[in-house]
């Protein structure tokens, strides 16, 4: 299956170093020039065990690439994460989704066939119907089915957790995204883990969710 990746932060990474791991054909796209240009020479910006050497295997056997454009890796895929984070707003401590929304306008342009859009990142409830709003302005509902996926990673276990997952959380209002489900069921069936279907707003809640529960524990 094809995957594009968009984001290379500490999510966009590990995503799609574990995805072309499992023998799917992933390219990771970034704006930052030089990051991609490490990333190609096996150089990752963030520590994360095995991470580094993940990258590098798949690198070379030609499953995992990289790219400063977005537009082919969005024309040629079929399945699409948005991995970009949005950071807090200074003045009220609110998720400043701009660049989520700048992806999903770039997504918008490029999609002349069916895709999956998938929200890897952490965002604040009805984000995706927001994504779907942004897409349908200019695109038939036809063409794309916005899924909410959360990762739930911890850091010095990301790959661990990737592969591992304690729960796969799929949000879709829809259904339609029999591709994506065919992709987790790679690795997911086999390892006995359990996929919980919900939708897009619900899984974005279980990710918040989550988040505080974490937060108060500490």
């Amino acid at each position: 299956m094809k995957i594009c990746v968009i984001g290379t932060g500490y999510v966009g990474l590990v995503t799609g170093a574990c995805f072309s791991d499992l023998g799917n054909n992933v390219v990771c796209v970034d704006k930052n020039k030089t990051k991609i240009e490490n990333l190609k020479k096996g150089v990752i910006p963030i520590y994360e065990p095995g991470l580094q050497e993940l990258v590098i295997k798949n690198y070379k056997a030609n499953r995992l690439s990289f790219a400063k454009d977005s537009k082919d890796g969005i024309s040629n895929s079929d399945v699409i994460f948005i991995c970009v984070g949005p950071p807090t707003k200074k003045n009220n401590f609110s998720a400043d989704l701009s660049q989520v929304y700048k992806v999903t306008r770039e997504i918008r342009k490029n999609i002349k066939k069916f895709k999956v859009i998938v929200m890897k990142s952490t965002v604040p409830v009805t984000t995706g119907d927001e994504i779907e709003k942004i897409i349908l302005q200019k695109k038939s509902k036809k063409l794309f089915s916005v899924v909410s996926n959360p990762e739930f990673l911890r850091e010095g276990k990301a790959l661990h957790d990737n592969l591992y997952p304690s729960r796969i959380i799929v949000g879709e209002k829809s259904q339609r995204a029999k591709v994506f489900a065919s992709l987790l069921e790679q690795g997911a069936t086999k390892k006995n883990i359990d996929i919980l279907s919900t939708d897009s707003t619900e899984a974005e809640a279980i990710k918040l969710f989550a988040n505080t529960y974490l937060a108060m524990r500490v």
